[in-house]
């Protein structure tokens, strides 16, 4: 569906909606909380390191990383549950890899993490 917004009006509708969509998943979904909190408590224990500068703001902006892939997973979800609430071999395999997707992430973050610990 093409936009009736365009320009900067365009831009305030679409942060508006990006807004939206972080509020949605934050008020329906535990996993997404989780997450959030998973977050604020890695950059409040990162803050115990001595490490340089650099590595923290890596870190810090990593952890975007596990953010994003739980809103793809809750997009995923989302979608699947539109399509038909009934239980479905395909729409189990679009929830499980929309999982791996925030598993892997976390996993990824997590080595991240522990390398540039290390290095320091």
């Amino acid at each position: 569906m093409k936009s009736k917004y365009t320009g900067i009006s365009r831009i305030i509708h679409a942060f508006k909606y990006s807004f939206d969509g972080i509020s949605s998943a934050f008020k329906s979904e535990a996993a997404f909380r989780q997450d959030i909190l998973l977050c604020i408590t890695a950059i409040i224990v990162q803050s115990f390191f001595d490490i340089p500068t650099t590595s923290r703001i890596i870190m810090i902006a990593s952890l975007l990383l596990i953010i994003i892939a739980e809103l793809v997973n809750t997009a995923i979800e989302t979608i699947v549950d539109r399509i038909s609430p009934q239980k479905h071999e395909l729409s189990k395999k679009a929830k499980d890899i929309g999982s791996a997707i925030v598993m892997l992430t976390i996993f990824g973050v997590a080595a991240l993490w522990i390398s540039l610990i290390y290095v320091a």
